[in-house]
């Protein structure tokens, strides 16, 4: 199948991930354009620039497009299908604005990092695409549970997570990396090995959501200070996302930057931190380079590092449970303390882990056959939009709420300062009843 595919992207993460997904589409039959839609959290000309490494799309190429202006952008480019790379609340504006033409193109999504446990609030967001891609066999089983308890007939697609350098080889190493194969025991061993002495850096992939609490990120930071001290002549790298000032796609409460400035945070770390302890930025791919090592919470970066054979550790020490993100990572073996991370005793991941979980080998991607089979059938009868069935209360000023939420400032329209001034008091006394309400239960029980 051919065709025109255009992906609009909004966060530094959508448009890592949708420009990467975008790039397996083949060269010869797909033409292809990615805009950035303007709302508060779009990346900065650098994330910008670091997020499209690798890729087939260049910075210059991209626009930075106001939510008015789709429909006209969409009628002009006549696209087949469009990969809507964007945060769930802004899908569900964006999708039926576009979908609202009788000749729409496909509407795809997904998301850029680890969606298990799989939210069911996720699939109400994506309700009115055609297809939604996910990156492992669990994902589409956890997520084809909820649509159909939710009754979305939404089309479920696997995909290599497309920004893992090894993806294009993933068809070489399909039959090997089960327990028994050759590739799988290579990735299993070393279950417990000190640092690559080839590679010379400790890469720490921070997170702007987990841990949240400043003591929990203080407590880490002693950990990689204890760590740089142990290795002086190694570098610790604190790799971050974003720099002072530029969004991310997870609003970041203590950035760990501004925390290893701060004289109060230096004097809990031992006063004088170690040189060779440091923050950076930049693609992930360069930092894996040369990494020797990667340690995280529960960052996407740790699949780029089993992809690439990067020994990786997945600390603990805050617990293992959803709201840390982390849960996909039970029965990995990659799971250790701040004794491991200080010592060194970093993990590769257990082969029984990974069929399942992201490595399943490309011959069972199925995406790109399921959006040929959806541009088919639009070009033989215009594809119908599925109807919204969830989160209707409030009607017209619940979906300005939505879009002036999503937007900020821009979003100039009346109806969404309206909304705001009357939606904000009642989400705020509906979250009052609520926490009044989960108090009280225990009591009654």
């Amino acid at each position: 199948m051919s065709g025109t595919l255009l992906v609009i992207a909004d966060t530094d993460s959508y448009v890592k991930w949708g420009a990467a997904l975008a790039s397996q589409l083949p060269t010869d039959a797909w033409r292809m354009r990615l805009v950035v839609l303007a709302t508060p959290a779009q990346p900065s000309a650098r994330q910008l620039t670091v997020a499209l490494a690798g890729s087939r799309f260049l910075p210059a190429d991209v626009d930075v497009v106001g939510l008015d202006a789709l429909g006209e952008l969409v009628d002009g480019l006549g696209p087949e299908a469009v990969l809507l790379a964007l945060r769930g609340p802004l899908v569900r504006v964006v999708a039926p604005l576009i979908g609202a033409s009788p000749d729409r193109p496909v509407l795809v999504s997904g998301f850029p990092g680890l969606t298990i446990p799989a939210e069911p609030k996720a699939v109400i967001y994506r309700e009115q695409v055609d297809l939604i891609v996910l990156h492992s066999r669990r994902e589409v089983r956890e997520f084809r549970a909820n649509a159909e308890r939710l009754v979305v007939p939404v089309d479920l697609g696997l995909a290599t997570l497309p920004f893992l350098r090894t993806a294009l080889r993933q068809d070489e190493r399909a039959g090997a990396i089960g327990a028994s194969g050759p590739a799988g025991s290579a990735l299993a061993a070393s279950r417990s090995t000190a640092f690559d002495a080839a590679r010379t850096d400790l890469v720490f992939a921070a997170q702007a959501k987990v841990p949240s609490l400043r003591e929990d990120r203080v407590r880490l930071l002693g950990w990689l200070a204890d760590a740089a001290r142990r290795r002086p002549g190694r570098r610790v790298v604190v790799k971050v996302r974003a720099r002072a000032g530029e969004a991310q796609t997870h609003a970041e409460s203590h950035d760990f930057a501004d925390l290893l400035a701060d004289p109060s945070v230096r004097a809990e770390l031992g006063g004088t931190l170690p040189p060779n302890l440091v923050v950076e930025d930049g693609p992930m791919a360069d930092h894996l380079a040369r990494a020797s090592a990667l340690v995280t919470v529960s960052s996407t970066a740790v699949l780029e590092a089993v992809a690439e054979g990067v020994p990786s550790l997945v600390i603990d020490e805050f617990g293992v449970e959803p709201k840390l993100i982390n849960t996909v990572f039970v029965g990995s073996g990659l799971f250790g303390g701040a004794d491991d991370l200080v010592s060194g005793a970093v993990r590769h991941p257990a082969p029984e882990w990974l069929d399942d979980n992201y490595f399943h080998g490309g011959d069972a991607d199925d995406w790109l056959e399921r959006l040929d089979g959806l541009v088919a059938r639009r070009r033989d009868a215009p594809l119908p939009l599925a109807r919204r069935q969830y989160n209707l209360a409030g009607g017209a000023l619940r979906r300005a709420f939505e879009r002036k939420r999503m937007l900020g400032p821009h979003d100039r329209s009346f109806q969404g300062a309206a909304a705001m001034l009357v939606a904000l008091p009642v989400r705020w006394l509906v979250r009052r009843v609520r926490r009044v309400r989960n108090r009280l239960a225990p009591a009654r029980a």
